[in-house]
């Protein structure tokens, strides 16, 4: 069974996924937040997913970010909608801005460096290798 990760915003959610051990965690898509439900119950008819893992964004002293409301919504969404399957959330702050220095030393063209979705789908990907280095996971 594979684990899944989002990083929510309101405009797109990039998802990464891990393989079946559990091993390696790698990005999968970048999907707007209205098409995320029938997305994820397409992908769970041909994938079998233990857990999910939210990056919930917080400030410096620890504390919730403005973002926070919309992301706790998703988790509500995510929980009503898929009832089996277990819900962690993760810090995740910096992930935007350690996904944009890797995708600029990865030698991309600069217009696919600077693509949005992109810097979503990595910061997917680094949420979930957050989560895989974590107790939680252990």
């Amino acid at each position: 069974m594979r684990i899944m990760a989002f990083d929510y915003g309101t405009k797109r959610i990039g998802i990464a996924v891990t393989d079946p051990l559990k091993l390696i965690a790698t990005a999968l898509d970048t999907i707007h937040p209205n098409a995320i439900i029938q997305y994820l119950k397409d992908y769970l008819t041909r994938e079998q997913v233990e857990a999910f893992v939210v990056g919930m964004p917080k400030q410096m002293d620890g504390s919730d970010s403005q973002s926070a409301m919309h992301i706790r919504g998703f988790i509500r969404l995510l929980k009503k909608t898929f009832p089996s399957i277990q819900i962690h959330t993760i810090d995740e702050r910096f992930t935007s801005k350690i996904a944009s220095a890797t995708i600029a030393q990865s030698g991309l063209k600069r217009s696919k460096r600077q693509e949005k979705s992109l810097v979503d789908s990595v910061s997917a990907v680094i949420i979930l290798q957050s989560f895989m280095e974590s107790s939680l996971f252990k």
